[in-house]
């Protein structure tokens, strides 16, 4: 056995901390180029107009500005790329970099104003005079989706962007047979992702090399590229995006921007570095959002409370354009049936514009809506026939030993949606017994109530990411990844898996992301998959390297592969550990001399690169219980306990998996009692663009966190693991309005819910 102690499911302290809390992390504000000329961008102030000129004299004319850009003058006249093409998608319309002759919400980019600082840059942009021919802007998405209704573009037929159907079993047949149906309106409104960091852009193009150099505050620096190379028609190879410290991305940073490809077009021309920082009311009218959705929901159901069917349709409000395709509503279907044993499932959701920011996924990327819509209905079950809420979901969980579960859906690629492993009833209970379930707590003065959701989550999505692990002759180990890091801790997950098999320790692993210059290909940090794919790629990566350094090594020692192990930085023979090579040696072996051969069988280097492919996604799952109090006198709600139980399979690292619950928690429960993006509904004018109006969670309305873990690893990766970062966020939603429920003793079937909200309830109620 090898005497140390294990990497890969120890409590590892995250390795990027140190340099963030010194200061020293390193983030696109943080670029300093020579020449570098500051961006701010001129936005539409109509939700819906036509653009009948643009007057630039007295912007150009500023002391310190440096130009005016319009659309015309960056030379293009097309819309950006899709980032997600589907058939499904019947009106794809993405934004232009620049607004060319309509815009279609407030906040669209109209204008580029370049100076020589971004206080002047500012000034300029004020000075920008856009004579518009306002037309009817529409924002409600029931008014969207009406056959009359404004055209929120004037050129489109009507405002449905694509319709969703989610379909399998005989949900009809069900129906008609069920002793009961019972049915509900549920509702789900706008909100932001609001990530520390707003987002921020610098292009710098080098004339010499025709090289065009990006840095961006991105999830998907190697998607940039990609899009940025089709529509530049610029070969890939002369693209470099770098994606430096992220502070949070949680999927609007995933997304492809206007600002982002219109500096890419300017820099070139203006012949300076570029640099954008979006400020935090830019970020309330320009960074992409989420939901509102709007639900119709039936459920077929026995005496007992076993479901027999769900059937749903939907409205959601996609906003102006469609820049991320259909993906934020497919995640809205394709999670039924979620962790219960529903034979028939008949969704729909209609996606429609609406004169508003456009919606793309948020953490949970649709799920979070899904998972309300599921839990709240087993709510409605157990409500109607008079049983336990707990003892409906016992009914109706998938069992362990049906895994792997066929649901009866099929994956965009045709394969069945299929689950991989875990024991839903088992972290049921193991939450239940650890809240005390059962036993409602009381307050005087207070009204509790105790809330109950279950959720699964696909995780590690397709296609792949890729990881090269190389040991220098130095004895460095260093692994690059075409993956992602915002913020999440993916470089201390992938020190501790190549450091579990070269017998070193994680803080002796460099770990080089978010560079499209440093590995040669990458997909995107989204849909917690970084550890699935990129993980399970480093890990295949240093097997490779741990065998080929072993049968250098036996070569060397002249002993048997079999006879060796390594441990702190080198192969040795086991039990004799005076007798060993250092892997820096090995290296310096297989780094080669000029007319020396290279040791025979052996590729040059002590390194490996590997793909792990992804056939189809593995599934962690949880469940949670919410505890709440609300002052009947204000209606106020506090969220005093929450307890989580939770199986994401092999756990790399439990206190950042630790860390991803809490944040994610923090996240549903913003979501639920503080966040609401409200519009002004005749003028489109959006009324919360700052956090006086907008409202965010904050250290004191946290709860008290319990939490508590099951490990099934998934039999679809080689480490066993399933993702982490949205299981917070999912189940949330769900159980604090199950618990509000619960104290209230009325039926509440939307959010957010402020305590306005809750005293007309109660005094519904009453």
């Amino acid at each position: 056995m090898i005497d140390r102690p294990r990497s890969v499911g120890a409590a590892v302290k995250r390795l990027e901390d140190p340099a963030i809390l010194r200061g020293g992390g390193r983030y696109v504000d943080d670029l300093s180029l020579p020449g570098m000329l500051e961006v701010a961008f001129v936005r539409s102030s109509e939700a819906h107009a036509l653009i009948r000129e643009i007057h630039v004299e007295s912007a150009s004319a500023l002391a310190g500005v440096h130009s005016v850009l319009l659309l015309k003058d960056l030379g293009v006249d097309r819309r950006m790329v899709q980032a997600n093409p589907h058939p499904l998608l019947k009106q794809d319309i993405t934004q232009y970099p620049l607004a060319r002759d309509e815009v279609c919400y407030v906040g669209e980019t109209i204008a580029l104003v370049i100076a020589e600082d971004r206080y002047v840059a500012e000034d300029a942009a004020a000075l920008v005079q856009v004579d518009y021919e306002p037309l009817p802007a529409v924002i409600d998405v029931r008014d969207a989706a009406k056959p009359d209704a404004p055209r929120v573009h004037r050129e489109s037929p009507d405002n449905l962007v694509g319709r969703i159907p989610w379909k399998f079993g005989d949900a009809d047949a069900a129906f008609k047979a069920a002793k009961h149906v019972f049915r509900e309106s549920y509702v789900q409104h706008r909100g932001g992702c609001h990530s520390m960091e707003c987002r921020g852009v610098v292009a710098s193009h080098d004339a010499f090399s025709d090289q065009l150099t990006l840095w961006s505050s991105t999830q998907s620096p190697y998607l940039i590229r990609r899009f940025l190379s089709q529509y530049l028609a610029r070969e890939e190879t002369k693209i470099r995006v770098v994606a430096p410290d992220v502070g949070g991305g949680f999927g609007p940073k995933a997304a492809h921007y206007p600002e982002e490809l219109a500096l890419a077009l300017a820099a070139p021309k203006v012949g300076r570095p570029l640099k954008w920082i979006e400020d935090r009311r830019e970020h309330f009218v320009a960074t992409t959002q989420q939901r509102d959705q709007l639900w119709d929901v039936e459920v077929a159901c026995e005496d007992a409370g076993k479901v027999l069917a769900i059937r749903g349709r939907a409205l959601h409000d996609h906003g102006a354009y469609v820049p991320y395709g259909l993906l934020l509503a497919l995640g809205s279907v394709v999670n039924f049936p979620g962790t219960y044993a529903i034979p028939a499932v008949d969704i729909a959701i209609d996606v429609v514009f609406t004169n508003a920011v456009p919606t793309t996924p948020i953490r949970g990327a649709g799920r979070p809506y899904a998972n309300f819509i599921l839990e709240r209905t087993m709510d409605c079950v157990a409500r109607n026939l008079g049983l336990d809420r707990a003892e409906v979901r016992r009914r109706n969980l998938i069992r362990k030993e049906q895994m792997p579960y066929s649901t009866g859906g099929k994956l965009p690629n045709g394969k069945p949606v299929m689950f991989d492993s875990g024991d839903y009833p088992g972290v049921l209970e193991m939450v239940l017994n650890n809240s005390g379930y059962g036993q409602k707590p009381s307050k005087p003065g207070r009204l509790v109530g105790v809330g109950l959701s279950c959720y699964n989550e696909d995780t590690g999505l397709a296609p792949f990411e890729g990881a090269n692990v190389r040991v220098f002759p130095s004895g460095k180990v260093v692994v690059t990844s075409g993956a992602g890091a915002q913020g999440q801790g993916v470089r201390t997950i992938l020190s501790q898996i190549v450091a579990e098999q070269l017998g070193v320790k994680p803080e002796e692993v460099a770990v080089e992301l978010g560079d499209t210059a440093v590995f040669p290909m990458g997909m995107s940090t989204v849909g917690s998959r970084t550890t699935v794919t990129a993980g399970s790629s480093a890990h295949l990566a240093a097997v490779e390297v741990r065998d080929k350094a072993i049968r250098l090594a036996a070569e060397a020692l002249e002993c048997a592969a079999v006879d060796l192990e390594l441990a702190e930085g080198a192969v040795r023979i086991k039990g004799v550990p005076d007798k060993r090579v250092p892997l820096g040696e090995l290296a310096r072996r297989l780094a080669g001399q000029v007319n020396v051969p290279s040791p025979a069988g052996f590729s040059p280097g002590l390194e490996a690169t590997a793909y792990h492919a992804v056939e189809r996604p593995v599934y962690a799952n949880g469940a949670n219980v919410a505890v709440v109090e609300i002052d009947p006198e204000t209606g106020r709600v506090e969220v005093v306990d929450y307890y989580v139980a939770h199986d994401c399979g092999t756990l790399v690292n439990p206190t950042l998996v630790d860390g991803q619950i809490v944040g994610g928690v923090a996240h549903g429960i913003s979501n639920v009692l503080f966040e609401r993006m409200v519009y002004d509904r005749e003028t489109g004018q959006p009324q919360t663009t700052n956090y006086g109006e907008y409202l965010l969670i904050s250290a004191p309305e946290m709860p008290r966190m319990h939490l508590a873990h099951m490990e099934t690893p998934s039999p679809w990766n080689p480490l066993g693991v399933k993702g982490a970062g949205e299981g917070g966020t999912i189940p949330c939603l769900a159980a604090v309005v199950s618990a509000i429920e619960d104290a209230l003793g009325v039926k509440v079937n939307e959010y957010p819910l402020s305590p306005e909200r809750i005293l007309e309830l109660a005094n519904g109620a009453r």
